[in-house]
């Protein structure tokens, strides 16, 4: 669990997934933990990805003109 503490959100996905073991009183299994943890942080990181895809996309710049024009690509 070394790898994991040195994470800040690798932990706090542990400690949530073992929270969540606890309340359903089942025992947390170690390689279904690292799965679940491994887990979160991919959604998280495909989240923060989709949302710099949607902040980068032209269509939502607030700034730009309704009379802007793309360039023709020739």
């Amino acid at each position: 669990m070394c790898l994991l503490c040195d994470d800040e959100k690798a932990y706090q996905a542990y400690m949530n997934y073992l929270d969540a073991m606890e309340r359903q009183g089942k025992a947390a299994d170690p390689d279904k933990a690292v799965d679940a943890v491994l887990d979160v942080l991919q959604a998280q990181v495909n989240a923060e990805t989709n949302a710099r895809a949607k902040q980068d996309d032209p269509a939502n710049d607030k700034t730009l003109s309704p009379f802007f024009c793309s360039p023709i690509n020739k």
